[in-house]
């Protein structure tokens, strides 16, 4: 019998030390630990991925609560039974220890490991809509505020004003213009739109 750990975190900014603390002593070799920084909706990660591709018959697979191993309530199930039916290993979830497949195989421990497991996983989709609410309405509050998201405009050459007159004065073409100040012509034409209709351009 082979023993895994898989851990995850939602972005490369979070840690996972605390998840790495949680088997101190189990002596699990460090080639057989897997890290995803990624989000929980779905089991497209390239270590879980890595790591469903090692696993075989009666290997142990350790992790630390049931919303690091996936958030999607019937993605959780659907792996759970492609782990313990069609890759026949165990699973052991260290925050929960009704969830630890190698007690418990008679009809009662498999019956309340299923009741623990569809609660657990439906609070971990739940979290992860929770946490979706949060930031959509933090959006929301920081727009309010004038709190502006997503890449900033790049700023106006010097020479735009020039430019735009000369191409106003049918001095130059569209083509032209928009070489001349290192823009497509459709930015050139809206930057210009934009000052037509403002009467000045957003810098």
């Amino acid at each position: 019998m082979r023993e895994f750990y898989y851990v995850r975190v939602s972005t490369k900014d979070q840690n996972e030390d605390r998840q790495l603390l949680a088997i101190k002593g189990l002596n699990i070799p460090e080639r057989n630990i897997f890290i995803d920084k990624q989000s929980g909706k779905d089991f497209n990660r390239p270590k879980y991925q890595q790591l469903l591709s090692q696993m075989k018959k009666d290997d142990l697979l350790y992790v630390k609560s049931i919303d690091r191993l996936g958030r999607n309530y019937d993605e959780i199930l659907e792996q759970w039974r492609i782990l313990t039916k069609e890759k026949a290993i165990d699973i052991v979830v260290l925050d929960m220890p009704l969830l630890d497949t190698r007690i418990g195989k008679d009809l009662m421990g498999t019956f309340l490991s299923d009741i623990v497991l569809q609660i657990l996983s439906f609070a971990a989709e739940n979290e992860r809509a929770s946490i979706r609410q949060r930031q959509a309405e933090g959006i929301v509050v920081a727009r309010a505020r004038g709190v502006r998201f997503g890449r900033p405009p790049i700023p106006l050459p010097d020479n735009f004003y020039q430019i735009y007159n000369a191409w106003r004065n049918k001095e130059i073409i569209l083509g032209q213009a928009a070489n001349l100040c290192n823009m497509s012509g459709g930015t050139f034409y809206s930057k210009a739109r934009k000052f037509e209709s403002t009467g000045k351009i957003k810098k």
